[in-house]
């Protein structure tokens, strides 16, 4: 989580990201972010936008999403994997849980603290344009 210093610095833009992020399901990149938050707060630099994200990101309040070599964000804090269309390059939460193998075991020593699971297909829009 962010420190007492990093919550008061820049808290009004930090905010507003965190807003924009948590406004849309779309996964959206930094770029998006940034244009949509100078729409409330002109003087925003991209850099800010940037910096505020790293900042969400490295608390836990977003994640990041790697998707054909662009980064992208998240606010759904749920268990959650995505589906990724190969055509229209847009995420998908699939909420879905239940993938997973009984038979898979780490070696000892190793704590899991996230899984990432990605699909990659056609999404149902892109499905019915072919």
């Amino acid at each position: 989580m962010l420190s007492n210093t990093q919550r008061r610095k820049g808290s009004k833009q930090r905010e507003k990201v965190l807003d924009i992020v948590r406004s849309t399901k779309s996964h959206p990149t930094a770029d998006w972010v940034f244009h949509e938050v100078r729409k409330e707060l002109p003087n925003i630099s991209l850099a800010t936008v940037y910096r505020n994200l790293n900042l969400l990101v490295e608390s836990e309040e977003i994640n990041e999403v790697l998707c054909d070599g662009q980064l992208r964000f998240d606010a759904n804090k749920g268990e959650h994997f995505h589906f990724i269309c190969k055509s229209c390059k847009g995420i998908f939460d699939i909420e879905e849980t239940r993938v997973s193998s009984p038979d898979f075991k780490l070696p000892r020593g190793y704590v899991v603290k996230d899984v990432k699971i990605d699909f990659y297909g056609l999404c149902p829009n892109c499905q019915s344009k072919k």
